[in-house]
């Protein structure tokens, strides 16, 4: 599977409810490449961090936790653009595919 299926599978991501901020495409790119290697990798607590034109972004997630089968992540993504941050959460199942899907 390629790394835009895994991308897309975040469904934008917390990035996209990051209210007041807009983002280029390369740095929307970037912000949900980070929160992928977030939920796939990273340890719980250790930030993921990402810079674009401008902006910048870290993301934690949390320690995995199981829903059923399926093991899930809560997770906050800070965006700090213009001098001003923002901060998202939200949370994500792995699916059978291997992808990473928020949970609504």
């Amino acid at each position: 599977m390629s790394s835009e299926a895994y991308i897309s599978a975040l469904e934008g991501g917390l990035v996209s409810r990051a209210s007041g901020v807009t983002l280029s495409a390369a740095d929307r790119q970037r912000a949900l490449e980070a929160e992928y290697r977030a939920l796939e990798a990273a340890p719980g607590g250790q930030p993921v961090v990402w810079q674009g034109r401008g902006v910048q972004g870290s993301i934690v997630a949390a320690a995995p936790y199981q829903v059923g089968s399926q093991n899930c992540r809560q997770y906050s993504h800070t965006v700090t653009a213009g001098g001003r941050e923002t901060v998202s959460r939200g949370a994500a199942c792995r699916t059978a595919a291997g992808t990473w899907t928020p949970l609504t």
